[in-house]
């Protein structure tokens, strides 16, 4: 069980006090809210899941009369209109224009991951219309100018890589770890990780230095020759940052390489362990550093029920297996939740005070997913993944121990010979 220090939301947005009781105002049918996803293409392995889970949310929300809508004094029905679009990103632009200005919806939900959510930001923005963000954490898609952004579930890039950056800091050089490599696809989502990877190991101070910091593209699907180039530089760990795609092929390949690296972190064997299974199995994944999400962590929610709970109700919603359950599955019934209590405690249903109404929630609940607390920007700063290790479970797969920080750790990091 994770101590109360590292739970514990630090601080955030105070709520307006002294608001005087808004006239209520005759309730629609329906609360629509619009949501733009993949059904297939890159992206499909990180949007389908949130999609899904914005369903399982709403679908649950309605078998008990809908969401208690503050401006209307009661329970609403929650309609969710989904576009597909297919991994495009000028697809997702149309679809995002289409939901504001022909379906009129009320609530506005974008893609997952940074590249299709970049796609959505500034259509959102043109149209003052709030942007729902579930996972979409590049440092451009924030800037202070912009009021039309809150990130609900993923921490924001620039925040994200904190406890694995540290672990790697503090433990590393007294465990022979001083030669680091890094290998990041160049988007949004990587490229911010990569930055604040960079970042954090100097001001750390610690005697790490990076021998190898190279951009791929995103589309790239062999790393064959990367991984022997890496190779050549004797790092004594391994930054490989990419979607999921990204880390299929590096697996594989370095799988068929025969090369081995001492430590070695990898994003999505943490985020979506058991699709990337489906395709490389589980054996490649043993001994990964990455993060340890929500999935693997009891946040003890105030808000909302418990992961155990909800990971019950996903398999029997989905038993089909078509979308595996990670952490892309509890950040959009996450986001789900901080539409609900948005809509719980805004004055109105106007954009600007359902920003209002969410940033009031900031450093006041917990969810599944851990502490909600967002920066000015609209960032998420509360839940800041761990340093977790895959290792097996004895029977086939692999489960996760936390690492690092300290008061979160499970388990001792195991080092791969020198």
């Amino acid at each position: 069980m994770l101590r109360r220090s590292f739970l514990a939301a630090s601080g955030g947005l105070p709520f307006v006090l002294g608001r005087s009781a808004p006239a209520q105002t005759a309730a629609p049918a329906e609360i629509k809210i619009g949501e733009v996803y993949s059904g297939s293409g890159t992206y499909a392995a990180i949007s389908l899941p949130v999609y899904y889970g914005m369903k399982l949310w709403a679908d649950r929300l309605n078998a008990d009369g809908g969401a208690f809508v503050k401006t209307y004094g009661r329970k609403v029905k929650i309609r969710i209109i989904g576009y597909d679009d297919q991994s495009q990103p000028a697809t997702s632009t149309t679809m995002i224009n289409q939901l504001i200005t022909q379906d009129k919806v009320d609530v506005l939900v974008c893609n997952s991951g940074s590249v299709l959510t970049a796609a959505a930001m500034p259509v959102a923005r043109d149209n003052k219309m709030m942007l729902f963000n579930p996972t979409g954490t590049g440092a451009s898609l924030f800037s202070a100018d912009n009021p039309y952004m809150l990130l609900t579930s993923s921490p924001a890039s620039t925040e994200w890589p904190r406890w694995v950056a540290q672990f790697l800091a503090k433990e590393g050089p007294a465990n022979g770890i001083k030669r680091v490599a890094l290998i990041y696809a160049t988007n949004e989502f990587t490229g911010t990780l990569a930055a604040a990877f960079r970042r954090m190991i100097k001001e750390s101070g610690a005697p790490l230095k990076f021998v190898y910091d190279q951009g791929v593209p995103t589309a790239t699907s062999n790393y064959t020759v990367l991984i022997n180039n890496i190779a050549a530089a004797s790092p004594d760990a391994v930054l490989a940052l990419g979607y999921p795609n990204n880390d299929i092929a590096f697996l594989r390949n370095l799988g068929d390489s025969g090369v081995s690296f001492r430590w070695r972190f990898q994003i999505y064997p943490g985020i979506e362990k058991d699709e990337l299974a489906k395709t490389v199995g589980y054996g490649p994944m043993e001994n990964v550093f990455t993060f340890a999400t929500a999935a693997d962590i009891d946040y003890k929610p105030d808000v909302g029920i418990p992961i155990g709970e909800y990971r019950a109700a996903w398999e029997k919603a989905y038993p089909e297996g078509r979308v595996e359950f990670g952490f892309n599955a509890i950040a959009g019934y996450n986001t789900g939740l901080i539409i609900e209590r948005t809509l719980a405690t805004a004055d109105s249903m106007a954009q600007l005070e359902l920003r209002r109404a969410a940033f009031a929630l900031s450093g006041r609940i917990r969810t599944l997913n851990g502490p909600f607390e967002l920066n000015e920007i609209g960032g998420q700063i509360g839940s800041i993944t761990p340093a977790g290790q895959l290792v097996s479970d004895g029977h086939g797969k692999l489960k996760m121990n936390v690492v690092w920080p300290p008061e979160a750790a499970t388990a001792k990091a195991i080092y791969g010979a020198p």
